[in-house]
């Protein structure tokens, strides 16, 4: 099976039949590093709005952008063979083929978190994920580690969506309405917790203010270690997460205000406020929004009996028309355990979906999505950059780095020291407390 990539480039030029969100999708990432303006590039999210003080990439060196693949093949692993075990490559499910394919280890953002912290003697960690990732990958390094992000400009649209002012306004907001005293079983008024995907400073609020970070794999043990404390939870930035997890959990939707940042008590009024088990952000995956129930009925009408597995950063009734709704660990899991061969739709990042396809023959997988739109901030990252980072480490020098300040992580690592203790299948009580 073709790689994501190659399909893209047979589609443009006409050679296979095939839709794609946008024919830039072709081009070298390098050529939106050059832009004026920041972008997140050709893809899901190349529609939201990216805040003007994003990272920018410096330009690629030309002979990196002009390398063919099998040139680029050779000189990554020729680094990597230099360095040796001096550094560890880190790929998220959503890389594309190119670049995954050289990962020492290849996971979701919990499993990456864990693979970041487990590597010790590793001099430098080239995370080849987005930003947040690699912020992340910093807070639970070691002294003197390095954490290099191959592509500056690989962010996320959905961290962007929620930022530290907006936040912390909405906090004054909500303790001027809840106050700030426990209850009579010494549960405070509000707990945050950020999903893994925001930024260090979100994580270093929520660890300040005695909460937590989440990632899809463990969101239900997070919202019951948070209930446990809080008696109502202030969850950012994916609000599908946090309603398809809290309802799944038994809590009503009508429960679940949406919090608005840019009206006054995020658009709602205080009566709903005092009521709300959980407060939504208003942010989303721009991936995982274009999966919509027609394309559910779609799958079903085709493929009578298909399995239809979805992320949880997919709108709500999606989730309910599913069969299953998991983090990408779960989807791949589900589809390894099934037995007899199976037809699988999935609602996740086509390269993840691509790839399980060709991992599993015996099976029949495709996305739910039949037009080819991968995650844009994922696709900043090109083989060019993999190996311009690893072989300026062989040079000694160290190019990409990603420093969060000591005042942003230590309140950063305490929440996730938080989200690592709270793995799937622990109970409330087993997580590090205060």
């Amino acid at each position: 099976m073709s790689s994501v990539d190659t399909t893209i480039q047979l589609i443009r030029t006409g050679d296979q039949a095939g839709g794609i969100c946008s024919p830039d999708l072709a081009d070298g990432p390098w050529i939106f590093d050059a832009l004026p303006e920041p972008v997140y590039g050709p893809g899901s999210s190349m529609g939201d709005v990216i805040p003007v003080s994003s990272p920018r990439q410096g330009q690629l060196p030309r002979e990196y952008q002009s390398a063919s693949g099998d040139e680029l093949d050779a000189r990554i692993r020729a680094a990597k063979a230099t360095l040796g075990d001096r550094v560890v490559v880190l790929g998220h499910f959503y890389q594309r083929d190119e670049v995954v394919k050289y990962a020492d280890f290849v996971g979701d953002s919990f499993q990456l978190a864990n693979a970041a912290r487990d590597r010790p003697n590793a001099e430098a960690i080239v995370f080849c994920g987005v930003h947040f990732m690699a912020e992340t990958a910093d807070i639970l390094a070691r002294p003197g580690q390095a954490v290099v992000l191959p592509n500056l400009a690989a962010g996320c649209s959905m961290a962007d969506m929620a930022d530290i002012d907006s936040v912390e306004e909405c906090w004054e907001q909500l303790e001027a309405l809840y106050g700030t005293q426990p209850d009579a079983d010494g549960r405070v008024p509000v707990i945050p917790v950020t999903y893994m995907n925001s930024s260090a400073a979100l994580k270093a609020f929520c660890g300040r203010h005695g909460g937590i970070v989440c990632t899809s794999s463990n969101a239900t043990t997070v919202l019951e270690w948070a209930f446990e404390r809080g008696q109502r939870v202030l969850f950012f930035p994916d609000q599908h997460l946090g309603r398809n997890t809290a309802k799944a959990m038994g809590v009503p939707v009508e429960r679940m205000p949406m919090w608005n940042p840019h009206k006054p008590l995020g658009g709602n009024d205080a009566g709903a406020l005092a009521d709300a088990r959980v407060i939504l952000w208003h942010g989303f995956c721009s991936v995982h929004k274009r999966f919509s129930v027609a394309q559910v009925d779609k799958a079903r009408a085709e493929y009578p009996g298909v399995r239809v597995l979805v992320h949880p950063e997919c709108p709500m009734e999606v989730v309910d028309a599913a069969d299953a709704a998991g983090s990408t660990d779960f989807i791949g899991k589900a589809i390894a355990a099934a037995t007899e061969p199976t037809v699988f739709a999935i609602g996740t990042e086509i390269n993840m979906v691509n790839r399980l396809a060709a991992q599993y023959p015996q099976h029949t997988v495709f996305s739910l999505d039949p037009v080819i739109c991968p995650c844009s901030t994922m696709y900043r990252i090109h083989p060019g950059y993999l190996a311009w980072v690893l072989e300026s480490l062989v040079r000694g020098e160290t190019v990409n780095q990603i420093s969060v300040p000591e005042a942003v992580a230590t309140p950063a690592r305490v929440a996730l020291e938080r989200m690592l203790a709270a793995r799937p299948g622990t109970t409330a009580a087993e997580v590090v407390g205060d």
